[in-house]
């Protein structure tokens, strides 16, 4: 296990907490969570649930920041989904893809709390980070996951047209 140190501004934190989150799959994250006393509701919930650090959003709200933000989060979109059509099914394969959307979704500004893309990934994320990594999902899985990919991308598009 490695040491870790203070994180001081945003972007460190989020690096380094994705970071701790995935070195935990050498040790059981409660165990971790034991070991060192995480009395922390809010972390415990996004260590043991979701599996992705809390977002701090930026106050730099600014139209280059947003776009870039939103480019980001359509082409990790289009990878994951490309990577379930192209038939991957290991989670060590589609976890990371899936974390990472997550990571780009919850990183735009303004969005509901409610957001349905975020709900439905936040779903997978959960199950693909309940997993083991040699583990695959089944082809029905794997066409669900696709269908809730595709409704969540076409649901992301309709609130960005509804914002312009």
């Amino acid at each position: 296990m490695r040491t870790y140190h203070y994180i001081h501004n945003g972007q460190s934190y989020l690096k380094a907490t994705t970071y701790i989150i995935l070195d935990l799959h050498t040790i059981p994250r409660r165990t971790f969570m034991e070991l060192y006393q995480m009395e922390c509701p809010r972390a415990r919930e996004r260590l043991l649930r979701m599996g992705v650090p809390e977002q701090l959003k930026s106050s730099d709200n600014s139209g280059h920041h947003v776009a870039i933000t939103i480019a980001e989060t359509v082409q990790i979109f289009i990878t994951t989904m490309d990577a379930v059509k192209l038939e991957q099914r290991a989670v060590d394969e589609l976890q990371p893809l899936v974390s990472d959307l997550m990571d780009a979704l919850t990183r735009l500004p303004e969005t509901p709390n409610d957001f349905e893309p975020n709900r439905k990934v936040s779903k997978w994320l959960q199950k693909l980070n309940a997993m083991r990594a040699v583990e695959e999902i089944d082809e029905n899985e794997a066409r669900q996951l696709y269908h809730d990919l595709d409704s969540a991308y076409a649901e992301f598009t309709r609130y960005l047209k509804r914002k312009t």
